[in-house]
């Protein structure tokens, strides 16, 4: 018997994010046949970023040993105690842009992202900037990642109150989204 439906949590992460403004476009699933591990990844992007330029790249990672060490702890207590915390699921947020000719300054973006993100979504910010030729100006890829483990008690007991998780993704992306016309050089 299982106590987790990680399968039917991801259904419920796509409907709920549309639920909280975001369009979902592509779903994949991935096992590994050795260790069994598997990997959840859901494409979307904000009801107004149809069009780009900015996508959000959902993963959820399921290592087989922390649920079954969670299902193996549910069976040695009994049925009225609170679920062991302790086993959790990993969640990564990642947000995509194309290449930014006039890429924004990292500090401040991470400054006000981390006001965003707040202490329940800690947002990594990273860039890359490449020259195609020696005559050529730099692009900046950005990289924007959140990060974030739900309980699998919390999944047991459906209390993984994904709404402020969501909240803060769609307000991340809007920000990015505000901002991005300057950086693409659309302006």
């Amino acid at each position: 018997m299982a106590f987790i439906d990680i399968p039917g949590f991801v259904a419920d992460l796509k409907d709920h994010a549309a639920d909280h403004g975001f369009h979902v476009h592509d779903e994949r699933h991935f096992v590994e046949t050795y260790s069994l591990r598997q990997a959840w990844e859901v494409d979307l992007h904000p009801e107004r970023a149809c069009g780009g330029p900015l996508d959000l790249h959902v993963a959820v990672e399921m290592e087989p040993r922390v649920l079954l060490a969670f299902e193996d702890r549910m069976l040695e207590i009994p049925e009225e105690e609170e679920p062991p915390t302790g086993y959790a699921l990993p969640m990564v947020f990642n947000w995509a842009l194309p290449p930014l000719p006039k890429g924004p300054d990292l500090l401040v973006l991470a400054t006000d992202l981390a006001g965003i993100g707040g202490p329940e979504l800690p947002i990594e910010i990273s860039a890359i900037d490449s020259t195609a030729s020696v005559t050529d100006a730099p692009e900046r890829t950005l990289s924007i990642a959140g990060r974030m483990e739900i309980d699998f008690a919390d999944l047991f007991m459906r209390r993984d109150n994904l709404c402020d998780t969501l909240d803060r993704c769609h307000a991340i992306s809007e920000f990015v989204l505000d901002r991005s016309p300057a950086w693409l050089d659309e302006i």
